[in-house]
């Protein structure tokens, strides 16, 4: 059988379901079919990193993603410049 990969936000919905909801985790783990052991993972997980949610500054985000993109284009530029020079 196949191990199904959980997304971050499923494993936050699970997590959150059992902080919030007023169920065991037995039942928590049979309505979302994942082991009770995993489930406690991911909740330790949670409430170890759960802060750094708030730490996160959005601009900081959106800098990283474009200097990643800069990056990236730079090296599509150099193999092109590359390119080029070869047919020359």
């Amino acid at each position: 059988m196949k191990k199904k990969q959980w997304s971050n936000k499923e494993k936050f919905e699970v997590v959150l379901c059992g902080l919030r909801d007023n169920l065991s985790v037995a039942e928590i783990c049979a309505k979302y079919a994942v082991h009770q052991s995993q489930y406690y993972k991911w909740k330790e997980q949670f409430l170890r990193d759960g802060s750094q949610i708030f730490s996160v500054n959005k601009n900081q985000t959106r800098e990283q993603y474009l200097e990643k993109k800069m990056i990236n284009m730079q090296q599509v530029i150099g193999e092109l410049t590359l390119e080029l020079k070869k047919s020359d």
